[in-house]
């Protein structure tokens, strides 16, 4: 099974429409079709920013972090990461996905696109991971 860790914009999208790859994206989880790895510090994010920039009531955030929850295994990250200098907050991304042993970050961030890979793990946009995960469907 493919282990991910996704950015938060990837998680705000997918709640936002129920159409799109990243809702999509977050069906795979919900339906254990990918391991999705998630932390505290991308919940928070995720929160803050359907809140300051959507406005979001805070019991349908704290309906949508109890939904992540269920479909994501939570990590605690123990390594503080500064390989992402443009934006220090996306090194909370790699943290996750290292502490998860994640094979894939999926971002729409071009601050992590740009890395292409860090250490094992590809970063790819939500669509390409699409391509990558039915290639693993057709392959089981």
């Amino acid at each position: 099974m493919l282990r991910v860790t996704a950015d938060s914009n990837i998680y705000i999208s997918g709640l936002m429409s129920r159409k799109g790859n990243p809702y999509e994206f977050l069906q795979l989880a919900r339906a254990g079709k990918i391991r999705l790895a998630v932390s505290e510090a991308i919940l928070d994010e995720v929160a803050e920013v359907l809140e300051r920039k959507f406005g979001w009531p805070l019991e349908d955030i704290a309906d949508a972090r109890q939904q992540i929850e269920q479909f994501a295994q939570k990590v605690r990250p123990s390594v503080t990461l500064d390989a992402v200098k443009d934006d220090p907050d996306d090194n909370r991304i790699l943290e996750c996905g290292s502490a998860a042993g994640s094979d894939y970050i999926v971002s729409g961030d071009n601050h992590l696109l740009k890395l292409e890979r860090y250490d094992s793990m590809r970063i790819l946009n939500v669509s390409d991971f699409l391509e990558v995960a039915q290639g693993q469907e057709r392959k089981l």
